[in-house]
């Protein structure tokens, strides 16, 4: 038995859950924590039996969440070295000070030595309840600590917690496209796809003879990307946007070109001549997913998957679904 929810998908945030009978994955995080509990609770996914977290690309849509929701569950993370380089890069830019900013800093740190150096000592006690904050009581740690999981993501943001670092994680694994690894009883085939970012990929699971794949975020439809899809039982592929609508829309002409390149996203017609010439019809369901909603109608998308699959749509194959923006897809199982 195998199982994906896909709990949102397209530019404001992906995410999706892949099961086998023993392993359960999450494949991005791209809302928040928050947002995330509460899609897994209305599609009947327990978060607290989640094995790991696969990053495909450090977009904002597919890790918003990450580090909150890994830190949660403390679970692993599964990046390519130079994805996590690059999300590590996001979290904490660098910043240049100029000379009048550095003295005045020096100086700031100054007043606030001599200031403490002043002040009366802290008693024992104290100084334990600050240990961890500046403001921080044990007696809020321990109500922390005892919240439902739906509300830890909630009080992180209502308790500081001093120089906490943004991109610390429980732990960090690295795979490489083109190398099959496994996470649990799931075997999973990364292979690159033509996107704008530090190192995307797309994947292939496969557990008890069951093969389910995830191609979203690509430009066109390079030969490894097909050969990578051929043979799965499900397949969501991206259907973006339609050509009109985008050339027509109120994106700014550079993002047009963006989204247009080789490095964008695939639209309509690009997925659905994949559909008719490279696709080889085994799949029992194609989810179409990442369609914008700025510059797609999800029928237009359906129609066009639709025509270029032809007389092999059939009750018992090829059943096309919508991923959606706003709500979790019903989890399909095989």
């Amino acid at each position: 038995m195998m199982r994906m929810t896909v709990l949102a998908s397209g530019s404001k945030g992906n995410s999706a859950v892949v099961s086998s009978s023993r392993t359960r994955v999450l494949v991005d995080a791209g809302l928040s924590c928050r947002e995330l509990l509460k899609r897994m609770a209305v599609a009947n996914e327990n978060p607290e039996t989640l094995d790991a977290i696969l990053i495909t690309h450090e977009h904002v849509d597919h890790v918003a969440g990450l580090a909150v929701l890994a830190r949660r569950l403390k679970i692993p993370v599964f990046f390519t070295e130079p994805t996590h380089r690059a999300w590590v890069r996001m979290l904490t830019p660098k910043t240049t000070l100029s000379y009048a900013k550095w003295l005045e800093r020096v100086q700031l740190e100054k007043q606030e030595r001599q200031a403490a150096q002043a002040a009366p000592p802290i008693a024992p006690e104290a100084a334990s309840m600050t240990a961890h904050g500046e403001d921080l009581r044990s007696e809020d740690l321990d109500a922390v600590l005892e919240l439902p999981l739906e509300r830890e993501c909630e009080a992180a943001d209502e308790i500081p917690v001093a120089k906490a670092d943004p991109a610390s994680l429980p732990a960090v694994e690295y795979f490489q496209a083109g190398r099959n690894f496994a996470i649990g009883d799931i075997g999973i085939t990364p292979f690159t796809v033509p996107h704008d970012a530090a190192d995307p990929c797309g994947f292939v699971f496969e557990a008890e003879g069951i093969r389910m794949a995830l191609a979203t975020d690509l430009g066109y439809m390079p030969p490894n990307v097909k050969q990578a899809l051929a043979g799965v039982d499900l397949l969501l592929l991206e259907s973006n946007h339609d050509l009109e609508m985008l050339r027509d829309g109120p994106y700014p002409w550079s993002v047009k070109q963006r989204v247009l390149s080789r490095v964008g996203h695939l639209s309509n017609d690009a997925t659905a001549e994949f559909l008719a010439h490279d696709y080889d019809g085994g799949a029992a369901y194609i989810v179409l997913g990442h369609l914008s909603e700025s510059n797609n109608v999800p029928e237009l998308a359906r129609l066009a998957a639709e025509r270029a699959i032809g007389d092999r749509l059939t009750l018992l194959g090829n059943k096309i679904l919508l991923a959606q923006q706003a709500a979790p897809l019903e989890a399909i199982t095989l």
